[in-house]
């Protein structure tokens, strides 16, 4: 029920399974974050990119033979930038 930076323990973590989905952006092959993919954490998503500037913002989910799943945050504004103003949980 929480949005977790990226960064080096955080990825690790992933790695290890302790995450179930890491969050990314289609300017970017490099994950801004990690959750456990709740309803909570679907919608934290959406509004912090509406919030940025994002209009019409959807989830693309890509589920992995693990059970896991990568979700790109997409939507229709060209220069929004919104995992700058994520708030993420301490970990």
């Amino acid at each position: 029920m929480a949005i977790y930076e990226h960064n080096n323990q955080n990825e690790s973590l992933w790695s290890k399974g302790k995450y179930q989905v890491m969050i990314k952006t289609p300017r970017s092959d490099r994950p801004f974050g990690y959750c456990d993919g709740t309803t909570e954490d679907e919608n934290t998503l959406i509004a912090t990119a509406e919030r940025e500037g994002l209009d019409q913002v959807r989830i693309s989910r890509k589920h992995l033979k693990t059970g896991r799943e990568i979700w790109t945050v997409e939507g229709d504004a060209e220069d929004a930038d919104f995992s700058s103003d994520m708030e993420y949980e301490e970990f």
